[in-house]
């Protein structure tokens, strides 16, 4: 029962927030008019309602903190009986951090996503641009799954053998929550940012699966979105491996 509660209310925080970013960027787009702030906006309406219940829909699928028994073995000494299985710890935390994002995911965006289509018109989650461009989009998502937690093990590499606690991990962690899209919208932030917001690492987050859905990035443009995604998360693995490697060389577990 305390499972099934947790649940019910990590659903239902998505659709009350879902709910309150479609009013907000509504209200703006209805009574702004033909400003400049609008003419400018790289969305239609329908495209940024979809957007924005893609984005809660997909939330598990962000780095929002390490992965809470890895965090239990690090602090508490138990990453000395982790040390002592033949196994490759760094691919091993990998695959539970992965694990440990995909329940939710099914979890959260399950109820969410049908709150969402049957929400009233100019309200709703709509459909794909493009049958291409949904099938480009779940590829995406599993790239995002990936670098997601690529991100995730970097910083976990980096809480390794730290003892000023989690403050600065958060903040890190919340920074990438930001240019991810998760927040407000990239397409939304200035024009003279555009081309680095979409090739910075954390962009592949949200952003470019949710443009393959609403059609702001066309299936022809799926390859630099998708080559986008797979050098950032070698590039987190590769870096996350070698802090880890060193953080492992230093570590002292104390007790009996």
């Amino acid at each position: 029962m305390q499972y099934r509660i947790a649940t019910l209310s990590n659903a239902a925080v998505g659709i009350f927030w879902g709910i309150i970013e479609v009013t907000v960027y509504r209200i703006f787009f209805i009574f702004a008019g033909n400003q400049t702030v609008i003419n400018t906006a790289a969305f239609t309406l329908p495209q940024l309602i979809s957007y924005l219940w893609l984005i809660q829909i997909l939330l598990a699928l962000s780095p929002h903190n390490i992965e809470g028994d890895l965090l239990a073995k690090i602090d508490g000494g138990d990453i000395g009986i982790e040390l002592c299985r033949p196994l490759d710890l760094y691919a091993h935390w990998f695959a539970r951090t992965a694990a440990s994002k995909i329940s939710p995911l099914l979890l959260r965006g399950a109820p969410v996503l049908v709150f969402a289509l049957l929400m009233p018109a100019g309200w709703r989650l709509g459909p794909p641009d493009s049958v291409a461009g949904f099938l480009l989009m779940l590829v995406s998502c599993a790239l995002s799954l990936l670098l997601g937690t690529a991100y995730t093990m970097l910083v976990t590499s980096v809480r390794m053998n730290v003892t000023w606690g989690n403050g600065p991990m958060h903040i890190i962690l919340l920074l990438g929550m930001v240019f991810s899209g998760a927040y407000l919208p990239l397409q939304l932030w200035p024009d003279s940012l555009q081309r680095l917001l979409l090739f910075q690492p954390f962009a592949g987050y949200m952003d470019i699966p949710l443009r393959l859905y609403i059609g702001t990035m066309r299936p022809n443009e799926a390859a630099l979105g998708f080559g986008l995604q797979i050098f950032w998360i070698f590039a987190f693995v590769l870096i996350g491996r070698a802090i880890m490697k060193k953080r492992l060389r230093k570590t002292i577990v104390q007790g009996g």
